[in-house]
C-alpha cells in the first residue's frame, strides 16, 4: 500500500470518485453536499490517496482550526475495507496535522465507525447528532503526548 498526498487535478479527481462513490452512491448523501469550497487544490486542507496494488482506494482530508486538525472525508472503497487502510489513512492525517503543529485532531465519526476510531485512541465528545442523515459524533485525539498511531 502506498499513501501519496494530492498535489494535482488527476489525483484529487480519484479522490472525489471514491468519495463519490462511498458518500453518494452508498450512503445517499445529496453531490451537493458532498463536495465544497475545500475541495480544490490550494486550499486551506491537504487531501491523501492510499493505493493498493496500484489502484486509489481510500482517500480522506484535514483541514486546521487554529491548534486543531479536522479530518474529513474519510471513506475506502467497499471491496478494500477490513485491510487495515482506514488506519492508514487517519496514521497519514496523523502525521500531516503533527507536521503543521496541531496538539489535537478531531472530527465527526458516524456512529457505526465509532468503535475504529476508539481503537485509534479517539474519545467520544458529543452526543449523537445528524449529518446529511447519518448519525455521527465528534471524537478527539491529543496529539501532544506522542500518542499517534
Amino acid at each position: 500500500m502506498e499513501t501519496k498526498l494530492i498535489s494535482n487535478e488527476q489525483d484529487l479527481k480519484k479522490a472525489f470518485a471514491i468519495r463519490e462513490q462511498v458518500f453518494v452512491n452508498e450512503q445517499e448523501v445529496a453531490i451537493e453536499d458532498e463536495f465544497d469550497e475545500f475541495d480544490v487544490i490550494g486550499s486551506p486542507c491537504e487531501h491523501i490517496l492510499v493505493f493498493y496494488d496500484g489502484q486509489a482506494v481510500g482517500t480522506g482530508r484535514i483541514r486546521f482550526l487554529e491548534q486543531t486538525g479536522k479530518l474529513e472525508r474519510i471513506c475506502i472503497l467497499e471491496p478494500y475495507r477490513k485491510l487495515g487502510i482506514g488506519k492508514i489513512i487517519i496514521g497519514s492525517l496523523e502525521e500531516i496535522a503533527e507536521s503543521q503543529g496541531a496538539a489535537q485532531v478531531k472530527l465527526h465519526g458516524q456512529t457505526q465507525a465509532a468503535g475504529f476510531y476508539k481503537k485509534l485512541g479517539y474519545e467520544s465528545r458529543s452526543a449523537v447528532f445528524m449529518e446529511d442523515g447519518i448519525p455521527h459524533i465528534v471524537m478527539t485525539k491529543d496529539l501532544s503526548h506522542g500518542k499517534r498511531i
